[in-house]
């Protein structure tokens, strides 16, 4: 078994979110966090605003290929599970070790905001509360 904390970032499309905190945290914490995304109902492409902004801090959110569903193999092996928003549900599966949390992200449409500057704040959200998450799994890089 490996030492190496792990995480699955799970949205709806796979194609925004959950894309973004992969990158971010892939960022963050290097090799010291096995990192993984999915959607519960996967889209056929990334968002391109997403990727567009967290190009901008030096993330690469098309590394991890198209969107993909839940791997139930990843789904029981990680030791946390994040979802993004209010929209996305998963339940727990038999074997699963890992603790889900949802992260209640910041939703700027909700004021007016759209386009890019949405994108950012979005992204400088996620980014926040994914440098927490790496602290808490004990990266201190």
């Amino acid at each position: 078994m490996s030492t190496t904390p792990s995480v699955l970032f799970v949205c709806v499309k796979n194609g925004g979110k959950s894309r973004m905190a992969e990158a971010l945290m892939r960022r963050q914490a290097g090799d010291a966090v096995e990192v993984h995304s999915a959607g519960t109902a996967p889209g056929s492409a990334v968002n391109e605003l997403s990727a567009a902004a967290v190009a901008e801090v030096g993330a690469d959110l098309r590394a991890g290929g198209p969107p993909r569903p839940v791997d139930p193999a990843v789904l029981t092996r990680v030791d946390r599970v994040v979802l993004l928003g209010d929209e996305v549900g998963l339940e727990p599966v038999p074997g699963m070790r890992g603790t889900i949390e949802r992260w209640r992200t910041d939703e700027p449409s909700e004021r007016g905001i759209e386009g890019m500057e949405r994108m950012r704040l979005v992204r400088d959200d996620i980014e926040r509360r994914c440098a927490a998450l790496a602290l808490e799994l004990g990266v201190t890089s």
